[in-house]
């Protein structure tokens, strides 16, 4: 049976549509936020954190961090870089606060870091083979590494995204990018697995 136009379900808010009603003070409008979120952040912290309730923990950290910031979001911008910063720097404190070794500040990248050349235009196909790479191979390589992959492939950032959430310039991102896909060829190399990057 067809569904006449008039039946048509409504479109759903964009994020930032809901970010601006929380802002006008409607607080379910950040329930929904949360149930869109809270899956995509726990796979983004487990990459990094493996004890589940200390991610647990942190999860909800970020949005209670979101909710009392919600009114600094500026509704024009896409919400998502601005929920993962969030999570980064909070991943990021919970890294350095359980780490044995003293944290270093300096950020190779970001000395090495050259003029931005135009964004890679991954075709559709090449992107999803490269998300079930970057997948499988995570555990194989540095932590610093992962997060770049997991914005860029799993989360579908773009690079000024990924520049804003990680507060380093384009270029820097595109730096780490390559030498993250070359720390995850050299992984899968010493590891006996062949996959074409």
């Amino acid at each position: 049976m067809l569904m006449d136009a008039s039946h048509e379900l409504p479109e759903a808010p964009s994020d930032e549509e809901l970010a601006g009603r929380v802002q006008a003070g409607d607080a379910e409008a950040f329930g929904e936020l949360v149930d869109r979120y809270e899956a995509k952040l726990k796979r983004y912290g487990r990459k990094f954190l493996s004890d589940p309730a200390d991610l647990e923990d942190l999860v909800q950290d970020i949005f209670i961090r979101a909710y009392r910031n919600i009114q600094g979001f500026n509704t024009s911008m896409r919400f998502s870089p601005w929920i993962y910063r969030i999570a980064h720097n909070l991943f990021v404190n919970a890294l350095r606060s359980r780490s044995r070794a003293p944290f270093i500040a300096i950020d190779f990248d970001m000395l090495l870091s050259h003029p931005v050349a135009a964004e890679e235009t991954d075709t559709e196909a090449t992107r999803s083979e490269m998300k079930r790479i970057v997948d499988h191979g995570l555990s194989l390589i540095p932590t610093h590494y992962r997060e770049i992959l997991l914005l860029y492939y799993e989360e579908e950032l773009s690079y000024k995204e990924i520049s804003d959430v990680l507060k380093v310039p384009i270029g820097t991102v595109g730096v780490r990018l390559a030498r993250a896909k070359e720390a995850l060829r050299a992984a899968y190399q010493k590891n006996d697995i062949t996959y074409e990057f």
